[in-house]
């Protein structure tokens, strides 16, 4: 064993070949291609509005090998992380620096041990492993398993990157300026009580970033927070906007395949849920854009709800008999809600949060049972399918913000309003009809006083209904396609946002 460390007279072809082959590897080390030079777009943490770009090259500091890696980390923690080793978690991906500094050690490494193979083959395997501890930067031993499973990382690494790189953000605006920030506008409204709402009338913001149709859209509930605007669009993309001071889009999330049918805040404002065609429903973090639970579904996804109180439960429907209810927490369905249906419309929770309605597509000749359906929500039990007897759909429910009321927005041109106690009798004597539906997916939202009652039109208007004669105080010719959702401000008054199945987006006051 301690021949390994005698020096014999015949080692002279050894350093001759030490000699021959270590200026080759300083050579491959000083001709490193450019290309190397990696522009990394790096999104900080509470980054939302924006978009830096820093340079990350082979440096004499960083290591021996001169590999040029991405970090997750901002730029001021990539520098004090600069000596860390190769198998950091940090690092992602080397380049062909790498590959270069390695195959000239491999070349060396193999001259040096066949010098010495006269030896005994211990002494061999005893010099690689010294010399491997010896120079720094080198990786050790990784099995076969190990390197098939990193080879599918990359893969994963680069689409999220590439989602990253989707995203529109509106330039010298800091994610946490946009994000955090109180809008000057509205300071002034959070600590009074709202106002009498008025009818919009002026155009204020147009904006058109979505490629397709959009089917929905909401406000960030949070007071302090409320200048974001939530849209949710056939192109696959969730879009976060600020709607109140700037009209800009601030990010785009594109973690669906397919058209994403439907997309809600949490209550805190810092994750969005959204469901789609894909048949995935994804919690999304707003700052970061990364997905906190996902979740494959067996059908396609059309309505999704939180719990008002519950704020890790949430309700998702769609083309299924079925609607599960499911914990963030633990990623699994707490209860399914069966019905002789094939479509959920719309889920809407009733006061207290203990029932729920969902509309459905169950329409027959002779009757229309099971076209708005109560459910409890700790039972699974069903209340009742004998609500609504026309034989009309409801793509849209609503609820009133004061009175033990709901509206239900059907596919006869109209909307009805029922009772949110059982046995959720129809008001027959107040019926909201003038505007069209035509089988669109047109929502309908009660002002936060609940004075009025808006909805849009397939012919592009808007309608403004007053809640208690059920007369058209106004009408606003909003859009040329269909218009499928208006919704007020949560805090400002007399200020609407609207969206049509062109991809356009408008804010009125």
């Amino acid at each position: 064993m301690s021949s390994s460390l005698v020096a014999y007279d015949d080692s002279d072809s050894e350093a001759e070949a030490e000699k021959t082959e270590l200026p080759n590897t300083s050579s491959r080390q000083t001709s490193l291609p450019s290309s190397s030079v990696d522009h990394v777009q790096y999104f900080a943490p509470g980054s939302l509005g924006t978009k830096s770009t820093y340079e990350m090259q082979p440096a004499e500091s960083t290591d021996s090998s001169g590999t040029s890696t991405v970090c997750e980390d901002p730029p001021e923690h990539y520098a004090q992380n600069n000596n860390t080793d190769l198998t950091s978690p940090y690092c992602r991906r080397a380049y062909s620096g790498h590959t270069a500094l390695c195959m000239s050690y491999m070349n060396y490494e193999q001259t040096s041990s066949s010098s010495t193979n006269s030896v005994n083959g211990i002494s061999q395997k005893r010099i690689h492993k010294d010399s491997t501890s010896a120079i720094k930067g080198i990786r050790p031993y990784i099995p076969k398993r190990l390197r098939q499973e990193n080879s599918r990382m990359p893969e994963k690494k680069e689409s999220d990157q590439r989602d990253s790189s989707d995203c529109d953000v509106k330039l010298g605006i800091s994610g946490e300026q946009t994000l955090r920030r109180i809008s000057e506008l509205i300071k002034p409204y959070l600590g009074s009580k709202y106002k009498v709402t008025e009818v919009p009338k002026s155009l204020i913001f147009y904006m058109s970033k979505h490629s397709g149709p959009v089917n929905e859209i909401q406000w960030c509930p949070v007071r302090e927070q409320s200048h974001m605007l939530l849209s949710a669009s056939m192109d696959k993309t969730i879009k976060v906007w600020d709607a109140v001071d700037i009209g800009c889009c601030l990010k785009t999330y594109s973690c669906h395949s397919c058209a994403v049918r439907a997309a809600r805040w949490s209550s805190c404002g810092r994750r969005i849920l959204s469901g789609g065609f894909d048949s995935m429903v994804h919690l999304t973090d707003v700052e970061t854009g990364k997905q906190i639970f996902s979740s494959k579904n067996e059908f396609r996804i059309s309505a999704l709800k939180f719990h008002p109180t519950e704020p890790n439960t949430f309700i998702c429907g769609g083309f299924s008999p079925e609607v599960k209810a499911w914990d963030i927490r633990t990623s699994k369905v707490l209860r399914v809600y069966k019905a002789a249906i094939q479509q959920t419309l719309d889920i809407l929770f009733l006061p207290e949060a203990r029932e729920f309605l969902t509309s459905t597509d169950a329409v027959s000749r002779d009757s229309a049972d099971r076209t708005i359906i109560a459910w409890d929500f700790q039972s699974a039990a069903k209340i009742s399918n004998q609500i609504f007897h026309e034989r009309y759909t409801c793509p849209s429910l609503t609820l009133h913000p004061e009175e033990s009321v709901f509206v239900a927005q059907t596919n006869g041109n109209y909307m009805a309003l029922f009772s949110a106690q059982r046995p959720y009798r129809i008001n027959k004597k107040k019926r909201y009809e003038g505007h069209k539906v035509e089988g669109f997916a047109v929502g309908c939202e009660f002002s936060p006083d609940g004075t009025l009652l808006v909805t849009g039109s397939s012919d592009g208007k808007v309608f403004f209904y007053n809640y208690h004669t059920a007369r058209i105080i106004r009408t606003l010719s909003a859009h040329k396609e269909a218009c499928v959702s208006a919704i007020f401000h949560p805090v400002l008054p007399s200020l609407l946002a609207t969206c049509d199945w062109a991809g356009e987006i408008k804010i009125w006051q």
